[in-house]
């Protein structure tokens, strides 16, 4: 009887110990530091949007989120790394350009933008921002989206036109530009907003349709000059400025072309983890001081719900697909 009884203990014990321990596969995420790949050279929105995120999900989630560029053809290189990614604790913030454009623009790419990723959240929408070097804009006398269209007419190929990369909507943005009002101006791809932007107010180029947030702060000081915003309606933190559509005339009445930026995981990722990390984003999205900061610089914070943002993605991708073909745009 005895030893039954201490057998039984025994038993209850190791059940007991048991019990404790997590069944493989469900200890919580995240188990060690998170990557937010940014697909673009630093001081572009995407990186500032993944560095304005990543505390707030640091603070949630308790590991480091740490946002690693990873620049390069038109952010394939970096949305390609994370697709491939077996971690588990890499996600990308992704664009308009890397799951909305690059499809139609590149006829190899080396991830697929549907099935190689799981969509977490759209984490804000930006318009572009047509703006200028303004001693460039001074000399050619350019102060309206009209004055650009009539220079350039007249001076084929000799404005060159800065973009954060291949098939991103700051690219699309100016070749539909170029397309609807039968200019040619020469293309510069570099390998993100921050780059490009350097380029532009130091005179080594033009003009650019940049993303609102990164051109913001120069547009302020005065190093770059803005002629117009890309999209339908004026935006908030610059209201005065006018849309390209309202400023450019007839021929640029439907003339509409603006930019987003998601958070999405590689497919493979848990449900579960993919759900709690678009609670958390709308959350940080909806934070009171993020989204003030946020809308102050131009960006429009979302948080949308997984399901919404994988049929958005969807919709974008045949949107541009058209833009693609009517611009004749080209990777260069």
């Amino acid at each position: 009887m005895a030893s039954f009884t201490f057998g039984r203990r025994q038993w209850l014990v190791s059940a007991a110990a048991l019990a404790c321990v997590p069944a493989r596969g469900t200890e919580p995420w995240p188990t060690k530091p998170v990557r937010i790949v940014v697909p673009f050279a630093a001081g572009g929105t995407t990186d500032i949007l993944a560095r304005a995120l990543a505390p707030e999900l640091q603070r949630v989630f308790g590991q480091p989120f740490l946002v690693e560029n990873k620049p390069g053809a038109g952010g394939n290189v970096g949305s390609a790394e994370v697709a491939k990614s077996t971690d588990g604790h890499s996600l990308l913030m992704g664009t308009v350009g890397t799951h909305g454009i690059n499809a139609a623009l590149y006829p190899r790419l080396p991830y697929d933008p549907i099935k190689d990723f799981a969509p977490v959240t759209l984490v804000a929408a930006v318009p572009n921002v047509l703006v200028l070097n303004p001693a460039k804009a001074q000399a050619a006398k350019i102060e309206s989206v009209a004055d650009l269209v009539r220079h350039a007419k007249a001076n084929p190929g000799r404005l060159n036109m800065a973009s954060s990369g291949n098939g991103t909507s700051i690219h699309l943005a100016g070749e539909l530009f170029k397309s609807q009002t039968g200019t040619f101006m020469v293309h510069f791809p570099y390998r993100g907003s921050g780059p490009a932007l350097l380029d532009l107010m130091g005179g080594n180029v033009d003009l650019m349709f940049d993303n609102l947030p990164s051109a913001m702060p120069h547009i302020r000081s005065g190093r770059l000059k803005a002629l117009a915003v890309t999209s339908a309606q004026r935006s908030q933190a610059l209201p005065e400025l006018p849309t390209v559509a309202e400023a450019g005339g007839p021929m640029l009445a439907t003339y509409e072309a603006s930019s987003w930026f998601g958070l999405l995981a590689p497919a493979a990722m848990p449900a579960e983890t993919v759900q709690r990390l678009q609670q958390e984003t709308a959350r940080a999205m909806a934070a009171p001081a993020l989204k003030e900061r946020l809308l102050s610089q131009g960006a429009i914070p979302s948080g949308m719900p997984s399901a919404d943002f994988a049929r958005f993605i969807a919709a974008e991708t045949a949107k541009w697909a058209q833009v693609v073909k009517v611009s004749g745009a080209k990777v260069d």
